[in-house]
């Protein structure tokens, strides 16, 4: 049997068989060794949404042999605080991330985290306020007045309801979107309440410590019926910033490039300098603290990782 050449995009990635869809067909791959140096600095040299040169050998295996360069992907710290870096997925066309204020309670620092990655990579974002009928309308009306001002649009939704169902459907339809979250939120559910012919696994809270079980193992992209496809990730926990210099990472608050045009210094942190504009934004109320505090977290806990 002679080796012949394929292309084709990965929709499953389990870190050590790769299923590659080529011409309608789904193919089960590993990848060459030659390639695994190339992601030395990565947990996952090959992810989902990546296009890539496949070939069968004369045994009839499928091999990885080459990448198209990616023209954006969702990047976080590897979950080991190494210097390692873990990519959520890549060529996508949005990002659609779930929340829940309750039941179970997503930090807003992970909510910036994310936000300041896909900034950075200029990935749109969506935020699904999750389990909507659960949440209380005080707290939906001031998650509403931090992030809409700063442009990004906030869609209530319930998979229990339905409320907000149709219209996360128009937004899938013929992108790629990522769906990513907490453990818990309600990722898988809300698919399959969007696409019942998707099998997607479902988990529910755990009563000890009211966080999220992890029923996603494997990130997989799915085919959508009516064009596009959705990817679905394993619940994250943390969200490590890595690959953004400290003096770049207010570029990625919208709120801060606003104002920081204004500010004295070209070289302002907006931590103490005399006439910065953003601080002074800050102390009328024109910038929310919380996020300013996710800033200065984000300066001083990843520090060390950008050496």
């Amino acid at each position: 049997m002679a080796e012949n050449y394929f292309t084709g995009v990965v929709i499953r990635a389990t870190g050590s068989w790769y299923e590659v869809l080529c011409a309608g067909e789904r193919l089960q791959c590993r990848i060459r060794g030659k390639l695994r140096l190339k992601g030395v600095r990565s947990t996952n040299p090959v992810v989902v949404g990546d296009e890539v040169r496949c070939l069968t050998d004369e045994q009839g295996s499928h091999l990885i042999i080459d990448i198209t360069p990616r023209r954006n992907y969702v990047i976080r710290r590897a979950s080991n605080l190494s210097k390692e870096s873990h990519i959520i997925a890549a060529n996508i066309d949005q990002a659609l991330l779930l929340v829940t204020l309750r039941q179970p309670e997503t930090a807003l620092e992970f909510v910036d985290r994310f936000l300041v990655t896909c900034e950075a990579y200029k990935i749109p974002v969506t935020i699904l306020l999750a389990k909507i009928d659960l949440q209380a309308a005080e707290e939906v009306a001031f998650f509403r007045s931090i992030y809409e001002p700063i442009g990004y649009r906030v869609v209530e939704v319930s998979a229990t309801t339905g409320e907000g169902v149709e219209a996360v459907h128009d937004l899938l339809v013929g992108r790629t979107t990522l769906l990513s979250g907490n453990s818990g939120v309600g990722k898988s559910t809300l698919v399959q309440r969007i696409d019942p012919t998707l099998d997607i696994r479902t988990g529910d809270i755990s009563d000890s410590h009211h966080k999220g079980r992890h029923t996603t193992t494997f990130s997989t992209m799915y085919p959508l019926r009516e064009g596009g496809a959705l990817i679905d990730t394993p619940g994250i926990k943390g969200f490590g910033l890595i690959d953004i210099e400290e003096e770049e990472l207010w570029h990625y608050f919208p709120e801060m490039m606003h104002y920081g045009r204004e500010c004295r210094f070209y070289n302002c942190t907006h931590t103490h300098e005399p006439g910065c504009a953003v601080m002074a934004a800050l102390e009328a109320g024109e910038i929310s603290e919380l996020r300013y505090e996710s800033y200065l977290k984000m300066m001083d806990d990843d520090d060390k990782y950008r050496k």
